[in-house]
């Protein structure tokens, strides 16, 4: 693949890169890149982390970037998470890693490393203590965002330590690239500043876009950090958001409800929802609808299917039955998965039984 295509999925990936040059140089000078991104293991898996990161996952790795994923136990332990109970924490890790498995992953080119193990290292802590030392505490309360807390919150010591601990783990994972959600970039930019001055190296970010939750955005959100928390958030709602075993009943009384406004594709989820899944895994959306309403239509292209929206040509109806089919298709062989398979159902039964906290 010559350098011009594999920046151009990328791009696709990367809502902002920085650098858009560091990351050609990377790809020039090295056959396979590190790409980092984690996870805290809490709760039941929604669509942005089991089909939009699968989606990311292998454009890049086609790129030949090799990914070490996080599953960062420690870290949700640290958050409060599952009430804190790490054992919990460890079930729900495995869990998510079921369903990345069904969903067609490239695992041939993904390493899921546990925290448990990183922090084994000595160094590790080396480096945590030696990012705390050259940070000021102003500076790594404006990264609990990544935790999905407010400066503003109330925060435990471990939590504090959080941000220092993550920004340590890129340098450990070996990362070239940090690739993770808009919503972590605070505590990129510090590993990116740090990086030379510890010994290290600057990281590329390629951060990707966050998928609104189904509900109207919080139109009093002017502040960038204080959208992407709201939309971090949302996903803890169970009607604003799809969960990779939700019923075909349960996406289509979600997305029928879902917040649509006529003619306009800005913030709108279910638009979201059609650019950021449907497209990339059909690469189309097909229409069902009765011949007096235009008929069944194939749509190409997410630019299409905006010029026809904001027409009006497309009603939010029928957007919203089209979405909703296509989404229930990717989710279908997850939820046939734990149905049928012994060991995967009594996986989804444990974590199913655990009292979600935030």
């Amino acid at each position: 693949m010559d350098i011009e295509t594999k920046m151009a999925l990328a791009r696709e990936v990367g809502e902002e890169i920085i650098t858009e040059e560091e990351l050609r140089t990377l790809f020039e000078t090295k056959q396979h890149p590190i790409a980092y991104d984690g996870f805290e293991p809490s709760g039941k898996m929604h669509i942005a982390q089991g089909i939009f990161r699968t989606i990311n996952v292998n454009r890049l790795t086609s790129t030949g970037i090799k990914f070490k994923i996080l599953v960062a136990d420690w870290f949700a332990w640290m958050n409060n998470k599952m009430g804190g109970d790490i054992d919990k924490i460890r079930t729900t890790g495995n869990y998510f890693i079921e369903i990345w498995k069904v969903l067609g992953m490239d695992l041939k080119n993904v390493e899921f490393v546990w925290s448990k193990d990183l922090v084994r290292d000595e160094g590790h802590w080396k480096t945590t203590i030696d990012i705390a030392r050259n940070s000021t505490v102003t500076r790594i309360l404006r990264c609990s965002q990544i935790m999905g807390r407010r400066e503003t919150e109330t925060l435990s010591a471990a939590q504090i330590i959080y941000p220092c601990m993550q920004a340590a783990d890129i340098f450990h994972l070996k990362a070239d690239i940090c690739q993770l959600g808009m919503d972590q970039r605070k505590v990129n930019i510090l590993a990116r500043e740090l990086g030379p001055k510890l010994g290290f190296w600057k990281p590329v970010i390629v951060s990707h876009h966050m998928l609104l939750g189904l509900h109207q955005p919080k139109s009093d959100s002017k502040d960038i950090s204080e959208r992407l928390l709201d939309i971090k958030m949302s996903k803890s709602k169970p009607d604003s958001a799809i969960f990779m075993t939700d019923t075909e009943d349960d996406i289509k009384r979600k997305i029928s409800k879902a917040y649509c406004p006529e003619k306009v594709v800005e913030e709108n989820p279910v638009m979201e929802y059609a650019e950021y899944l449907v497209f990339p895994k059909f690469g189309k959306l097909m229409l069902e609808r009765p011949a007096k309403f235009g008929g069944d239509l194939e749509i190409r292209s997410v630019e299409e299917l905006k010029v026809l929206y904001t027409s009006g040509k497309i009603h939010p109806m029928d957007l919203k039955a089209s979405v909703s089919k296509s989404i229930n298709s990717m989710i279908e062989p997850v939820r046939t998965h734990f149905e049928k398979n012994k060991k995967a159902k009594a996986l989804l039964e444990e974590v199913n039984s655990f009292g979600i906290t935030r």
